[in-house]
């Protein structure tokens, strides 16, 4: 199943086109990296999936929810179905780490408090951050931080996870185990789209490439 179907999708930010002819798909459990320069339209793209960026012309589905026309109505739903990782975190810095995934489930309509507390314990451990859910943001690594940001993306059992330079910040080993975490949400049906300048991760973790670059997207081989 397609959980992203853009098909001759034109993206425009302050009326200028980023992206044209954009051709792209993404099938449940796939992990694909999305390459390019700094304003080459990464981030255009990845935001045009969760309407934070208007699809005007083109075909673009994301879990069969057409983006072109999409009601301000439907974006919460689109939303509940997608997880965000951001290389600066975003993490709210005057609570815990329980406190920030139950901020995100109380925001998302979840009201049973023993189902809340269950499925923030199942994303920790899924992370490898079980014990640290009293902890502070400030009390944590930046490779910790994004765990539970990854955490926090799993909350609400994603099709998709857009993650928009996620190793950014970090050192080389601990930006290993974030893409091996991501790869292995992959492994177990979620769709990733993971933005990054880090070529060396493309290269040591191999997996399809999408590079933006001359306002297009295209489908490179980074072992030729």
């Amino acid at each position: 199943m397609k959980v992203v179907d853009y098909r001759n999708v034109e993206i425009l930010r302050k009326e200028l086109v980023v992206l044209k002819h954009v051709d792209f798909s993404l099938e449940e459990g796939e992990f694909v990296y999305l390459i390019g320069k700094v304003g080459s339209g990464k981030s255009s793209l990845l935001k045009s999936m969760y309407a934070e960026i208007p699809v005007f012309t083109g075909d673009a589905r994301v879990m069969d929810i057409d983006l072109v026309g999409i009601k301000r109505k439907q974006i919460p739903l689109l939303r509940r179905q997608i997880g965000i990782v951001f290389q600066d975190f975003q993490l709210l810095t005057d609570r815990n780490v329980y406190d920030n995934l139950k901020f995100v489930l109380d925001a998302t309509g979840w009201t049973d408090r023993d189902a809340k507390d269950t499925r923030i314990e199942e994303v920790l451990r899924q992370v490898g951050m079980a014990t640290k859910s009293y902890k502070m943001p400030h009390e944590l690594s930046g490779g910790e931080q994004q765990r539970i940001v990854i955490a926090r993306a799993l909350l609400n059992k994603p099709k998709l996870i857009l993650a928009d330079e996620p190793t950014g910040n970090l050192d080389p080993a601990t930006g290993d185990h974030i893409v091996h975490h991501l790869r292995e949400i992959a492994s177990q049906g979620t769709a990733v789209l993971m933005a990054t300048h880090n070529m060396q991760l493309v290269e040591q973790y191999p997996s399809r490439v999408i590079r933006c670059a001359d306002k297009r997207l295209e489908e490179i081989d980074v072992q030729s």
